[in-house]
This record gives C-alpha cells, structure tokens and sequence, in this order.
C-alpha cells in the first residue's frame, strides 16, 4: 500500500484528489494539508511515500516545503510528486533542484496521476516530456551566467557510473539504460545508487539537476550513442 498525502490550497482540488486516489486499491490517502508548512508538519507525523504538491500557495509554497521535507533527518525520504497548473520554467528547475521526483499539470488525465505516483514510489523518476524541454530550454537561456564550478566528486564516478548519470540526465529510464547498454535494470540502479552516494545527491532528480550544472549533460546535445 502506497500511503500518499495531498497539499492544495484549494480545497475543492484537495477533496476532487483524495476521493480520486481513496478509489485506487493500491493507495491509501493518509492526510491533507492546505500549504507549506502544514505539509512539513504532517509529512513528520505520518511519514508518507508520495506527497503530492501544489506549488503555488499562500506562505511557504511548494518547493521551498519540498526542499524542508527532503533535507529533514530522517530515514524515511517521501517522493514527492509536484501537481500545478503553472507550466513555468523556473518552477520546473527549481522543484527538479530541490528534489522532486516527478512534474504534471493539473490537466493530466486521473489515470496518468494515478500511474504517475506509482512509478515515483518505486523508486523511478518521472517528469512529462514537455516539461523536460521546458528545464532544457531554461538551463539553456541561463548560459550567460557564470558556470557552475564541476564538482569534485565526478572525477570519483567510474567510466560505467559516469555513463548511466549521462543517460539519466538525457532523462531515460532505468529499463532504457539497461537496454542501450546491454546490462540489467538491477545494474543500472547499481550504477546510478553509487554514483549518487559519492555525489552526494539523495535523489535521481537532483542527479539531473548536477549532471546539467557540472556541464556532464550539455542542453541541446544528443543522447551520446551507447
């Protein structure tokens, strides 16, 4: 059972989302909170897998709660699955970097919401493919401003590592992974888990978020051939 709360400043979204997912089998709505802060809060009390979040709300908006709810100290990280009807570039790259693991419009169809928390609680990332232009486009019109420095910690990524965190920030699956570099999915989440840890990222989305920063991943450039 996948335990999911819901944070919405609108209540009758609020209401429309949790009678929608208590109708799945699989997922069990375990609270609602209406901003920010009664999001940290409740995401403390009752430890969730999957919060989905609003970002626009009055107070603490959605990736400033996101980003508290993800650096807490605590053995027990949600997935937290961004859900607005503001299509904008720096709220997409702003909730990548603070670690989100997934970015829909609230014009998604319930059955793509619904698949859609399933595949973050296991684990994948997920962001809809014009949504990944979009942060493409936005990293692309910052390039005027000074470049990050590359971290350190690349140079630590074996060749293999180096190559599945490439992949991930051309934004392709661990079964597509597997499958252009002819190893199982167990391999690629090998890779990709230890290539994390010695980043020291927590998330697959943040791990896009660096591989873009570091300069690993180059807007505009092809998925390098396997």
């Amino acid at each position: 059972m996948i335990k999911v709360i819901v944070v919405d400043d609108q209540i009758l979204v609020r209401a429309g989302l949790t009678a929608l997912l208590r109708a799945v089998p699989d997922l069990d709505v375990v609270g609602e909170a209406a901003g920010g802060e009664e999001a940290i809060a409740l995401a403390a009390a009752v430890r969730p897998d999957v919060i989905l979040m609003d970002i626009r709300m009055p107070g603490m908006n959605g990736v400033t709660a996101t980003e508290r709810i993800l650096s807490a100290d605590s053995d027990h990280r949600p997935r937290v699955l961004i859900l607005t009807t503001f299509d904008l570039d720096k709220y997409v790259y702003n909730a990548l970097r603070a670690g989100a693991s997934g970015f829909l419009l609230k014009d998604t169809p319930p059955e793509r919401l619904i698949a859609a928390i399933q595949t973050i609680a296991s684990g994948d990332m997920l962001f809809a493919p014009s949504v990944t232009r979009r942060l493409i486009e936005a990293y692309t019109r910052q390039s005027d401003q000074p470049a990050a420095s590359p971290s350190p910690a690349l140079a630590s990524l074996t060749a293999r590592e180096s190559e599945v965190l490439k992949l991930v920030g051309h934004a392709l699956s661990n079964a597509e992974i597997a499958a252009r570099l002819c190893v199982s999915e167990a391999t690629v989440k090998t890779h990709l888990n230890r290539a994390m840890a010695k980043l020291g990222v927590s998330s697959r989305a943040q791990a896009v978020s660096l591989a873009y920063e570091s300069g690993l991943v180059t807007p505009g450039q092809g998925i390098p051939s396997a």
